[in-house]
């Protein structure tokens, strides 16, 4: 292969590579909001390092058409689980610019947990029966 050609193709995959980090880079941190993650329930608690206070975790029941509790209020970096057991399948969609982080996917049975790290109060529903309704104040 001419040395030409050898030099474009390895330019073009590192700017790839470079690309790819360029976007997964941007995926995370910042102060846009709050950071998420689905999670199932531990089978083994995790450690903690010594002095560090480990986060509240609190869980919000899913079922009988109803989040409950529907009002939590929670200190900054504590993680709320939804637990789903309802007939239905639903979601936790966030209302409004502070809770556009809250966004699960849609679930009939299991889990989807969020850790909470700005402060302010977060409004949620399921779109798929917006008569549910929960409030998440963060402290």
């Amino acid at each position: 292969m001419p040395m030409v050609k050898r030099r474009a193709r390895s330019m073009s995959v590192v700017a790839g590579f470079a690309l790819a980090a360029a976007l997964l880079a941007g995926c995370g941190g910042g102060d846009s909001g709050p950071a998420a993650t689905t999670t199932k329930r531990p089978t083994t608690p995790t450690s903690q390092p010594a002095g560090d206070p480990k986060p509240a975790a609190v869980t919000v029941d899913v079922s009988d058409m109803k989040f409950s509790p529907a009002e939590v209020t929670i200190k900054t970096g504590d993680i709320i689980t939804w637990h789903f057991s309802d007939k239905a399948p639903h979601n936790v969609q966030g209302i409004g610019d502070k809770a556009m982080g809250l966004n699960s996917p849609i679930i009939d049975k299991g889990d989807w947990s969020y850790t909470f790290t700005v402060p302010g109060t977060y409004r949620y529903l399921c779109s798929l029966h917006p008569e549910m309704r929960g409030t998440i104040t963060v402290q």
